[in-house]
């Protein structure tokens, strides 16, 4: 996901209330093998009408289950009409705020047994499904679930931990075309200028990925990717052709991360223009963009670039909760640094390293909160920690192990957790297989504490051994331990460089290096995630 600042803002400001936690537990007591959603769309009211069919294994002993579901709001949300499980009436109680539904029967059914709900409801949705006008004043819906505002417009476990398959069977007026996930099985249409629209996807896929969009589009197929892989772009019809100018990149970036992670796992791509609160979301094989990504200029391929990297890292290995939210965010925000260091040379990748440094060195939540951040105010962690600081993780982690290493490990964990979950313990023992090391300082300071070095240098040359001291203390509140490269510069123009550990919050290096240095850079690479304040000293 990427997010423009003014449009995350108000996103934190609007949602935060009510993005908590939707009882992990659930996750734990079921697993949803497969979703069926039938809605029904109209042009008359915002009133939409869904048939959920969900079926389930339990995982303990029970006789009941439940299901997050939003069944009241502002003067808006679902209204449960009728429930059965395995064609039986059931009861349906809500709870929790009117944030679950919990389904009843008699007789409890034992572990592992699978059993099929069907929920009827209607209702306008208070989230989750945008119901709006588009940019051109023409009415759209379009699908919005990040975090966990899935539960808002459909019955599900809402969940990055349960993973299934799902189908959106949508009917809604003819003249609109709908996209969703997976690939397309039919369309029919019906009578009063009506049709439905059948897409399924087989592949297992948390909630906060699941989507729909029916909106007058303009369709291209922009190309075929290792002759299998359709990309499409989905645009309003007023820009089209700079609709499928700027998304049609998308075909060029697919094959980069097919080539360094793996396989990709679906069926197709498609690059929606949309009404997502969000500068892109990357739904399953289904990203959504803002409608405003449209300019016709191709400003927008660093964020196609994140999108489509998350297929890898977030859709396929998605993170076990979202307290390691990097895991989708922070490798998403390297891969696109690869990439592009991969397409334009080295010089951009320092570039946008060195901007995102800076972000991260400047941002007060770098200080206050670890990476691994176990607040249940899923948006704020829209944040530096998760994105820039996750991804220069990944960047460092590089540097520690080497190119070659990095990639294999990356690779493997990519093969080990594609659609399954992972949390970051599991990505510190895949890497520390593959490299041999021991990596627990590393993940330790740097993923589950807050902050990053500040130093302070100052440097100078020693009257009694003619030698060069150059003296480095931690100002942070918490030590850490790195490596950092010292680069002297002699007045001839030539250099020397040092590599040193930095152990202790305060420490002094001497080097024999000859009365010619004329001045000290830090960290000359860019390999380390760091601030400092750097001044030569006279002669002591």
């Amino acid at each position: 996901m990427r997010s423009f600042a003014g449009t995350l803002l108000v996103a934190i400001c609007c949602f935060s209330h009510y993005c908590f936690s939707q009882s992990p537990s659930l996750s734990s007591l079921y697993d949803v093998q497969h979703y069926r959603f039938n809605i029904e769309l109209s042009d008359m009211s915002d009133t939409i009408k869904g048939k959920a069919v969900i079926t389930l294994k339990l995982l303990q002993p029970a006789s009941n289950v439940l299901f997050d579901f939003s069944t009241t709001g502002t003067g808006k949300g679902m209204h449960v009409q009728s429930c059965e499980m395995d064609g039986q009436v059931v009861s349906a109680t809500v709870k929790e705020g009117n944030e679950k539904l919990d389904l009843a029967w008699k007789d409890a059914s034992p572990a592992g047994s699978t059993h099929t709900f069907t929920i009827n409801y209607q209702g306008i949705p208070e989230d989750g499904l945008i119901i709006s006008r588009n940019m051109y004043g023409h009415r759209s819906f379009f699908a919005d679930n990040w975090p966990n505002r899935g539960h808002k417009w459909i019955p599900c476990i809402d969940d990055p931990a349960d993973k299934a398959s799902v189908e959106f069977i949508v009917t809604a007026p003819e003249h609109y075309r709908v996209v969703s996930n997976g690939i397309l099985v039919n369309e029919t249409g019906l009578e009063g200028n009506r049709k439905t629209t059948h897409w399924k996807e087989e592949v297992p896929i948390a909630t906060k990925v699941m989507v729909i969009g029916v909106a007058d589009f303009a369709v291209e197929l922009a190309g075929m990717v290792k002759d299998s892989i359709p990309v499409y772009s989905w645009v309003y019809p007023e820009n089209k052709e700079k609709g499928f100018y700027d998304y049609g990149q998308a075909k060029d970036v697919l094959p980069f991360f097919i080539d360094y992670v793996g396989p990709y796992g679906y069926k197709k791509l498609a690059n929606v223009q949309s009404k997502t609160i969000f500068g892109g979301l990357e739904n399953a094989n289904t990203i959504f963009y803002s409608e405003t990504s449209v300019t016709g200029t191709r400003r927008s391929e660093s964020l196609l670039a994140h999108e489509i990297a998350h297929q890898w890292f977030g859709n396929m290995a998605t993170e076990k909760s979202f307290a390691h939210l990097w895991l989708s965010e922070g490798f998403a925000t390297y891969m696109t640094i690869l990439y592009m260091e991969n397409k334009y040379g080295i010089d951009t990748a320092t570039h946008m390293l060195k901007e995102d440094r800076q972000q991260v060195m400047k941002s007060p939540v770098t200080y206050k909160r670890s990476v691994v951040d176990e607040t249940d105010n899923y948006m704020s962690l829209l944040n530096s920690n998760s994105y820039q600081k996750g991804g220069w993780i990944l960047h460092m982690l590089r540097r520690e192990l080497g190119d070659a290493v990095f990639h294999k490990a990356v690779r493997a964990y990519y093969s080990q957790y594609a659609n399954s979950n992972a949390d970051t313990r599991d990505l510190q023992k895949v890497f520390e297989k593959v490299s041999g090391k021991n990596l627990a300082v590393f993940f330790d300071q740097w993923l589950y504490s807050p902050g990053a070095p500040k130093i302070e240098v100052r440097w100078f040359k020693a009257m009694k051994t003619g030698k060069t001291v150059v003296a480095i203390r931690q100002t942070q509140e918490k030590g850490f331990v790195f490596p950092l490269t010292l680069k002297f510069m002699e007045r001839s123009g030539k250099s020397v460089i040092k590599k040193v550990d930095i152990i202790n919050r305060y420490t002094e290096f001497e080097f024999d290096l000859g009365s010619n240095i004329d001045g000290l850079e830090l960290d000359p690479e860019m390999s380390l995630l760091f601030s400092a304040d750097v001044a030569r000293q006279l002669t002591k």
